[in-house]
């Protein structure tokens, strides 16, 4: 087949005798971030991004299982005009799944898949006596119902998620996704220890402080090594980095995150959305500002 020379971009020639279909597949090989730039190309390629057969490549094989367990789930699917349309909305539009118990998107550049776990389909300790806990609705909330911290001594959170939800061969950050109440008691900078476990075998092991009362830091270097604070999202809520973990390409297992502070002192003021898992901003990661 005879192509005209011309400037190529990551590898692809731009100048190209090519049937549009033939120009959606190469499109479709790359990421979805890359689809968006090239679509500037020409119009050979802006009319092979648009295409049903590109975007399809970028939405996950049992997407419509996983949308049979949201309210509106089928209606996206119904009322969408194109592929692409369906991918912008999980990016934009996180859709409530597992009757109401996690929150399923997409991350716009890769289109990798991302999870939250309610506050609901976590295990909490005490989260059914009201003296401890009380479930409330905040409108800052995705979920119909978020955890509030009434009084405890004992902390400790789990969340368990089977990777096979999951993109293969990602590397994974898990997330508290939380805010603070009017009133704080005990939530400063005692250390909380976080777990996390892959098929039963620990993939990693940290320290959080809650630092409520000097607000939020990145980073600090303590006695006990590296400690992570809290950090704002811009959506009402903060998050706390838990840790990291590489889901594998064909193997299923079960990711098991568990909090626990157990120092003896009461603690109060704490409102838990959830357990957000979204893949690793690398490029964020790498940089020295981060």
């Amino acid at each position: 087949m005879e192509m005209r020379s011309g400037r190529v971009v990551r590898g692809v020639p731009l100048n190209i005798d090519l049937p549009e279909g033939c120009v959606a597949n190469v499109l479709s090989l790359t990421t979805p971030q890359d689809v968006c730039r090239l679509s500037a190309v020409s119009p050979i390629f802006k009319s092979a991004a648009e295409s049903d057969d590109v975007w399809q490549r970028f939405l996950p094989n049992d997407l419509e299982s996983i949308l049979s367990t949201a309210l509106d789930g089928s209606l996206l699917l119904s009322s969408a005009s194109s592929k692409k349309e369906v991918y912008f909305s999980l990016c934009d539009n996180p859709i409530i799944v597992d009757h109401g118990r996690k929150s399923f998107s997409l991350e716009k550049k890769s289109g990798k898949i991302c999870y939250v776990l309610s506050a609901r389909d976590l295990v909490i300790t005490w989260r059914d006596t009201p003296m401890y806990w009380t479930w409330n609705s905040n409108s800052d909330s995705r979920f119909a119902e978020v955890a509030e911290l009434i009084n405890v001594c004992l902390f400790e959170i789990r969340g368990k998620i089977n990777t096979c939800l999951l993109s293969p061969a990602t590397l994974y950050t898990a997330y508290l996704v939380f805010k603070f109440a009017s009133r704080i008691d005990g939530l400063d900078n005692q250390p909380v220890d976080v777990t996390m476990k892959l098929n039963e075998g620990e993939c990693g092991a940290q320290t959080v402080s809650w630092n409520a009362h000097g607000r939020f830091r990145s980073t600090s270097v303590t006695v006990r090594g590296k400690v992570h604070y809290p950090k704002e999202r811009g959506d009402g809520w903060l998050e706390m980095e838990l840790g990291e973990f590489l889901s594998m390409k064909g193997e299923d297992g079960e990711l098991e995150i568990r909090l626990c502070d157990a120092s003896g002192h009461w603690k109060r003021g704490l409102i838990v959305e959830g357990i957000e898992i979204r893949p690793k901003d690398v490029s964020r990661a790498a940089s020295p500002s981060s």
